[in-house]
């Protein structure tokens, strides 16, 4: 194929440089794959890819301090609490393929609580990032470990990848189980098993129920 070089200015996204480079750069991939790029049903494609990007990983501009917004607060609890289906969609940074499914967080709170709607927060901050699952699951865990300093912290994530089902093995059915314990969830399997099977009751009888017995010990 001809070589086509990069040119920013011809992008209709001028007012946004960085926005303006990612089209100009699907364009020209669209015509690297033998296509039109301006041809009426791909004339607008390359902006609307780059706005797409831009939004599947917005993660990389969100700074987690404004995202918990000082929602922390000092409270007499001592048990466990659950954020259980948190949904989410990233991108393989290997393929730039989506992956998605559910995120399960679990923490003991030492003396202080986080708003819960935080949580599903700090899920999207690190999933809306080009990623890889076991960096994901531990990203979560350590940041909820760095500002909430619990006794405890569990993430368990579920998730399909499509650079798995689409191409290579092409595998449809597979789903990739990862987890973080912290703490007490790693130090007492007691504790660990209320979390687990605490989920496995809310599951049962799905791949995920199966998949987490092996977790126990």
């Amino acid at each position: 194929m001809a070589s086509t070089s990069i040119n920013p200015s011809a992008s209709v996204l001028d007012a946004n440089p960085i926005e303006g480079v990612l089209s100009e750069a699907v364009r020209v991939l669209v015509r690297e794959l033998g296509e039109d790029p301006t041809r009426e049903g791909l004339a607008k494609t390359p902006d609307r890819v780059a706005k797409s990007l831009r939004f599947l990983t917005s993660g990389y501009e969100q700074d987690i301090d404004a995202v918990i917004n000082d929602a922390l607060f000092t409270v007499d609890y001592s048990e466990m609490v659950i954020v259980k289906d948190i949904d989410f969609y990233s991108l393989c940074e290997h393929h730039l393929l989506p992956f998605f499914g559910r995120c399960h967080i679990a923490y003991l709170p030492r003396d202080r609580v986080i708003g819960l709607s935080k949580l599903p927060r700090l899920v999207e901050v690190f999933s809306r990032r080009l990623q890889v699952q076991e960096r994901l699951t531990n990203q979560i865990a350590e940041t909820v470990v760095d500002k909430l300093n619990p006794l405890g912290v569990a993430v368990v994530v579920e998730a399909t990848h499509l650079c798995m089902a689409m191409r290579g093995v092409e595998k449809q059915n597979s789903v990739a189980l990862t987890h973080a314990m912290r703490g007490v969830f790693q130090e007492d399997p007691a504790v660990r098993r209320e979390f687990l099977d605490m989920l496995q009751r809310r599951h049962a009888g799905t791949t995920l129920s199966r998949s987490l017995e092996s977790f126990h010990e």
